[in-house]
């Protein structure tokens, strides 16, 4: 028995990693989230939540069917619905009068009528309306069934973090676009890209040859062969990306490696709070500037970049954000727009819990009734 205990103190960790990146965050966390923290807190240590991705490929007809019976909604075009609605009320308005009809099945009716001429610019669709992500209530916990392969053996819905898709509609892809996926491993975002129908061309890359492969895993298990020869699938390091293919693309996604939080506050294996890895924790921030600089410089003018994180830490999300800003100005005399992207706070709380206080971009926080995020992400155009 004595030895037995000798041979477990000799092995075991003295502080777990996940108990290392707890504290860590109650030490921060609550300082830039004050009294949100605690519920936050609750949130990151529970359960998440998950949304399904339609896979717009897959020949399943009766999947969103089946999914509505099970009480789940589009929370993306429920969004679209209210930006309709809102459209009708203005031109009603405008014009001083009400519509033929009443109540909202006519309001929804009319504004699926109305050409984009007819409503004002702060009010037309601002994301894509090809995607379709299912979600369940607020407060439902319910889990979505394994997904299920068609006729050609593709799988009819896509797991994710329905948050994890917002950063996808703010880059809002428009057809024929070139578009770069810098950090694209596991492979939800690359995915969602695809899944607007309207990507010229996708490159998709990821510094880590093993996430690759399961990047291409993910495509053959959703994607037709046709589909899947028009995205390119790299190994490159993102932050080389500029001595590859600098300037040439209208739309990038950098999705950049981070704390992780929900990861780091529930899972010990590949944890980043592990002891061996605090350098490499503590350069992140440094690495994040490298591969949103890269993205920034591998768009052409009037291009758009979309940064995002899975961490709440302002020092990977809005400083990074502003350093970029700051070097693509002084050291590559490029002007950077920070986009406002508050009307996602808007089309979304029905689904999402945002932090109000954010300084640039959008963060979304977990909270027990809608446990998604954290995600942040900002927009940023290259003027």
């Amino acid at each position: 028995r004595h030895r037995h205990k000798e041979k477990w103190a000799a092995t075991a960790p003295r502080i777990p990693p996940t108990r290392l990146a707890l504290h860590h965050f109650d030490v921060n966390y609550s300082l830039h989230l004050k009294d949100l923290w605690p519920s936050v807190r609750i949130g990151l240590l529970c359960e998440q939540k998950y949304g399904a991705l339609i896979n717009n490929f897959s020949s399943a007809d009766s999947v969103t069917q089946e999914l509505e019976l099970l009480n789940a909604t589009d929370f993306v075009s429920e969004a679209l619905r209210k930006v309709q609605v809102t459209a009708v009320e203005e031109v009603e308005r405008r014009e001083g009068k009400s519509l033929e009809g009443s109540g909202e099945g006519r309001t929804v009716m009319q504004a699926e009528m109305m050409t984009p001429a007819e409503v004002s610019p702060q009010l037309r669709p601002p994301i894509c309306t090809n995607l379709k992500c299912y979600t369940f209530p607020r407060g439902d916990i319910t889990r979505f069934p394994p997904a299920r392969p068609d006729t050609l053996g593709l799988l009819n819905y896509y797991l994710l973090d329905a948050a994890s898709l917002l950063p996808v509609l703010a880059l809002n892809v428009q057809r024929n676009d070139c578009v770069l996926d810098l950090c694209a491993a596991p492979g939800g975002k690359t995915l969602a890209l695809l899944q607007t129908g309207v990507c010229g061309h996708l490159a998709a890359n990821d510094v880590s040859v093993s996430r690759t492969k399961r990047l291409s895993q993910v495509l053959r298990s959703y994607v037709p062969k046709e589909i899947r020869e028009t995205v390119s699938v790299t190994s490159y390091d993102g932050r080389d990306w500029k001595h590859l293919e600098g300037g040439i693309f209208h739309k990038v996604l950098v999705d950049v490696p981070c704390t992780t939080d929900r990861h780091s506050v529930m899972e010990n294996e590949n944890n980043i709070f592990h002891k061996m890895r605090t350098k490499e924790r503590q350069m992140l921030p440094m690495l994040q500037l490298q591969l949103l600089m890269a993205g920034i410089l591998a768009t052409k003018p009037g291009g758009e970049v979309v940064y995002s994180t899975c961490s709440l830490s302002p020092l990977q999300n809005e400083y990074v954000v502003e350093r970029a800003v700051e070097i693509a100005e002084t050291e590559f005399n490029i002007s950077v727009h920070v986009e406002d992207l508050s009307h996602f706070r808007t089309l979304f709380q029905d689904t999402f819990a945002f932090f109000s206080d954010c300084r640039l971009g959008e963060l979304v926080l977990p909270h027990l009734t809608a446990n998604f995020g954290p995600i942040y992400f900002c927009k940023l155009r290259h003027l």
